[in-house]
């Protein structure tokens, strides 16, 4: 038995005494546990992750309601800049709602309220008057389902740029000399390029993008965000509807993304967050943080005996 295993074993038998009251750590409300899983009270050297460089985007005390119902409860952590950062934990657990709070998608949503800090290169992107449009410029996001727009391959990846006005366009354009047709064809072939789908399309940009595979409409999802030049890639289970060859290409393109951007992924599979991340926070019960470190220290040496039993699927 590890050291660090002995030492996890030794404050579970306190917290279990300690814990007898049901009380979560810092808290009068109640544990909240599920079915298999050991009710055990949070150290914060659990999700104290360290690493070299500089934070990308850094939480403190997130806390986000829908109504009566506390989503996620006091989350803090810091993400490294390009790298790629797996969000995993059974259903319910908060983890989607996390993502959005890192671009304020969860503005949209009328019952949500969100406390707390969340600093984009040090910026705090919940003060007033931040442009949400040119956050989620910054901080793109790829959805679980593919959802390309009903037009052509070429439309999908300039309509971003355009409507921020990054690019001039059209009979006007044209008319003054202004015309901006062959930035957008090598903003076409670069993003596509980028998403690993220039050579399976490349000969039908003008093509309904819906005419595309179901893991090409994917990567065409992520092609687009990138046309925009994001800092940040937020991804929400984007390979959970695709079969296993196209799985494996997302795999394959996340990797390769973390070397100019920085990309947090949510995704269900547990062996895909061993194999494509550089760091893995482990969300549970109650939209609690419960571990945050290198992926093969979670995974091989977790501290947490609730982690080790999520991992191991005795819960969840």
């Amino acid at each position: 038995m590890s050291e660090t295993r002995q030492t996890t074993d030794d404050a579970q038998a306190t917290t279990d005494s300690e814990l007898a009251g049901g009380a979560s750590p810092g808290t009068d409300q109640p544990l909240e546990v599920t079915s298999g899983e050991t009710r055990e009270r949070t150290r914060e050297e659990w999700v104290e992750h360290e690493f070299e460089g500089e934070a990308k985007l850094s939480v403190s005390d997130l806390d986000v309601y829908y109504g009566d119902d506390h989503a996620l409860k006091s989350v803090s952590m810091e993400i490294p800049e390009n790298s790629v950062t797996a969000l995993i934990g059974p259903s319910g657990c908060g983890k989607s709602t996390f993502l959005r709070c890192l671009n304020r998608m969860n503005d949209r949503i009328k019952a949500a309220s969100i406390d707390g800090s969340v600093r984009l290169e040090g910026e705090e992107i919940y003060q007033d008057g931040v442009n949400l449009v040119e956050l989620r410029k910054r901080v793109g996001m790829v959805f679980q389902s593919p959802n390309p727009f009903p037009k052509s391959i070429a439309d999908n990846i300039s309509y971003g740029p355009r409507k921020h006005g990054d690019l001039d366009t059209g009979l006007l354009a044209n008319l003054l000399g202004r015309s901006d047709d062959d930035a957008v064809d090598e903003l076409v072939e670069r993003s596509l390029r980028q998403a690993a789908l220039w050579d399976e399309v490349n000969d039908r940009l003008d093509d309904n993008a819906l005419g595309l595979s179901g893991g090409q409409q994917q990567r065409l999802c992520i092609a687009r965000a990138l046309a925009t030049d994001p800092e940040v890639l937020l991804m929400d289970e984007p390979a959970s509807a695709l079969d296993p060859i196209a799985t494996s290409k997302i795999e394959d393109l996340v990797h390769d993304l973390a070397e100019e951007y920085t990309v947090v992924i949510v995704t269900h599979n547990m062996q895909q967050a061993a194999r494509i991340s550089d760091q893995t926070a482990v969300f549970l019960t109650g939209g609690e943080l419960v571990e945050y470190g290198d992926t093969d220290q979670v995974f091989e040496d977790p501290q947490s005996q609730r982690v080790e039993d999520y991992i191991s699927g005795k819960f969840g």
